[in-house]
């Protein structure tokens, strides 16, 4: 399940989302935790909107007029800019995990779309071997887990926001439990 919430939000947050990933996501149904109920307002406004609107959305949010409303990227977050040394970090990482970068990707690696994939890579294998949790807890604190919860909750709170205000919910959410299940571990 870990791995196919990281699917998941790697999917919105890669490029818009397609009528097809709309309509599946619609069709989700939470529980009453609150991940479960962020799913399922997440899945309310899947089913209400448009792949052309969901374009728009994303657009808005991720790449403007200049830049997005939000920068959903580790070295920003961690630093204030773009391109500095978190992201030179996790490229070390990412050469030890022998994880390579998709040769299509123009964006930096440090993007939240790439650590999402990586994490759910790791989880099932993607990248040779599944990757032990004691390692997942290491790419986890380091890369993801000092930035990730409040660039979602930036999606959430966004003037642009109104599906990726869901995708924000879940992926804050999920980002609270993860670092939960990291302490334990």
């Amino acid at each position: 399940m870990r791995a196919d919430l990281y699917d998941l939000l790697a999917a919105f947050l890669a490029r818009p989302p397609s009528a097809g990933l709309l309509a599946g996501v619609a069709r989700l149904e939470g529980d009453e935790t609150p991940l479960g109920e962020a799913v399922n307002m997440l899945a309310r406004l899947a089913g209400g909107t448009s792949e052309k609107a969901a374009e728009r959305e994303f657009n808005a949010m991720f790449i403007g007029l200049g830049r997005g409303e939000v920068l959903p990227y580790g070295s920003y977050y961690m630093t204030g800019f773009l391109n500095e040394q978190p992201l030179a970090r996790l490229r070390a990482d990412m050469a030890r995990l022998r994880i390579t970068r998709a040769e299509d990707v123009k964006e930096p690696e440090d993007g939240l779309a790439s650590l999402c994939e990586m994490m759910a890579g790791m989880i099932r294998g993607r990248f040779g071997e599944v990757v032990a949790l004691g390692r997942q807890k290491e790419f986890f604190n380091t890369h993801i887990a000092p930035w990730a919860a409040h660039c979602f909750s930036d999606m959430e709170n966004a003037e642009a926001a109104v599906l990726y205000a869901g995708v924000g919910r879940v992926g804050r959410e999920f980002m609270e439990i993860e670092a939960e299940t990291m302490r334990m571990i």
